[in-house]
């Protein structure tokens, strides 16, 4: 880093953002609880994960145009407040609609402050050092969203769901503090105009895809909650794709998508993403819905292998500076294909010890290739597209967590409908769609170059 002040923002902002990533898998484990309190079903339960993470996809790509408007210092701020204000709102609310509100006001401000980190990491990290540099940002990315579950285990091992929002916002206070005291202004030179109807059909598509897949599990597929919204979400899609090739100053800038490396990598993580919080539902429900043991035992599980991404994700950035990229992501794959197919053979059947080394190894596949994966797509863009590139890669991120969240959740909902009281295949089905798309990135790895992340920053 080039910049001591940089350096002491980017401290600052990936505390923050660590808290806010860790507040997408909180709840997961409070699913079964939240279910009985609040007497919800399955398919409505999950807007707690899927409501928060579609809210933080459809900001991601805003931040690009704010990233190019305002400070890093004050969007920040802003974000930091926004985000402490419905974690406020979620420890005092006492409707089910009040809790998802107060999520989405969550997903606002976390939507806002993973853009700024990676963007600010990029743009002032020397070329050699960028591995290193993304890797201390997994600690925020990838390993709070896998100790979700198990902090949320311990807490409700003793406490209710309500302490989820409570424990948090001590910690957000501290980054709000830190950041008035902290972040330099850095000065913009640019007055971009808002593209607001590239925002509204985005919204539109994605709402209406996740919605249709969310009522898998409830309704007939060719019915106009399932089909009728999936495809009314792909037109909008289309219409968003269509208008954005032709804006000045689209929502995101498509020409991203030019550069071969970023669709592979960025194809990668997205199949991987949705495996990876797909399994944190999986487990969760494995654990307390079937084999019927405690909130606590479910976060127990993900905890060795939460420990080993946090541990690791350093050194994987450190590792791509070094290796070859195709090497580390081939590596990585065929680790969290044996872990996954365990899962899927054994997995179910299994006591919490087996689980939690299966789960562990499948964190090793994923620490393995995850940050390799992203310095690579966002290294060789040129300099002036880095935002573009941060936001068109994370909302991609987001969607693909919220899309693969809905997708295990309609194949374990359905498989337990048509088969009634095998509660476990339905379970197994889920592990396997995961291997699937695993497999499928297997086969896209194979377009992945030697070539270095070598972008001049300033």
């Amino acid at each position: 880093m080039t910049n001591p002040r940089i350096a002491r923002s980017l401290i600052v902002m990936v505390f923050g953002t660590f808290f806010g990533i860790l507040c997408s898998t909180l709840m997961n484990t409070a699913l079964p609880q939240l279910m009985t309190v609040f007497n919800v079903t399955e398919a409505q339960v999950q807007w707690i994960t899927n409501g928060y993470m579609l809210v933080n996809a459809l900001m991601i790509p805003v931040s690009a145009y704010l990233i190019r408007r305002f400070s890093f210092r004050h969007l920040f701020i802003l974000a930091t407040t926004i985000f402490l204000l419905g974690t406020a709102l979620g420890a005092i609310g006492t409707q089910f609609f009040v809790v998802i509100i107060a999520r989405m006001v969550q997903a606002v401000g976390a939507g806002m402050m993973m853009p700024l980190v990676n963007v600010l990491a990029i743009r002032y990290a020397q070329p050699d050092k960028k591995g290193a540099i993304m890797g201390i940002i997994g600690l925020a990315f990838n390993f709070s969203p896998i100790i979700g579950p198990t902090v949320s285990g311990v807490i409700l091992d003793y406490l209710s769901w309500r302490y989820l929002f409570i424990v948090i916002i001590p910690f957000i206070i501290i980054t709000l503090i830190a950041s008035i005291a902290i972040l330099p202004n850095i000065a913009h030179n640019e007055l971009p105009t808002f593209d607001t109807r590239g925002f509204i059909l985005i919204s539109i598509g994605l709402w209406s895809l996740l919605m249709g897949l969310s009522s898998i599990s409830s309704a007939n597929f060719l019915s106009w909650r399932v089909s009728g919204l999936i495809v009314l979400g792909l037109v909008f899609v289309v219409l968003f794709y269509l208008s954005q090739r032709r804006q000045a100053q689209p929502l995101i800038n498509l020409h991203v998508f030019n550069h071969q490396q970023f669709v592979v990598a960025t194809t990668i993580n997205t199949l991987i993403t949705a495996t990876m919080y797909g399994n944190a539902i999986l487990l969760p429900l494995l654990i307390q819905t079937i084999q019927h043991r405690s909130a606590l035992v479910s976060g127990l599980v993900i905890l060795p292998g939460a420990i080993l991404t946090g541990t690791l994700s350093r050194l994987s950035g450190r590792l791509y500076d070094r290796l070859n990229v195709r090497i580390l992501v081939f590596t990585g794959l065929a680790i969290d294909c044996t872990g996954t197919l365990l899962q899927a053979l054994i997995g179910t059947n299994s006591t919490p010890i087996v689980l939690a080394i299966f789960q562990t190894v499948r964190q090793l596949g994923l620490v393995t290739m995850l940050i390799p994966l992203q310095t690579h797509a966002l290294g060789l863009l040129p300099y002036n597209m880095v935002p573009d590139g941060v936001a068109t890669f994370n909302t991609i991120r987001q969607v693909a967590a919220s899309f693969g969240t809905a997708l295990i959740v309609a194949v374990v909902a359905n498989v337990n409908q048509h088969w009634s009281g095998a509660g476990y295949l339905g379970i197994e089905a889920g592990f396997i769609v995961c291997l699937t798309l695993l497999l499928i990135s297997l086969v896209v790895a194979r377009h992945l170059s030697k070539q270095k992340s070598l972008n001049v920053t300033t």
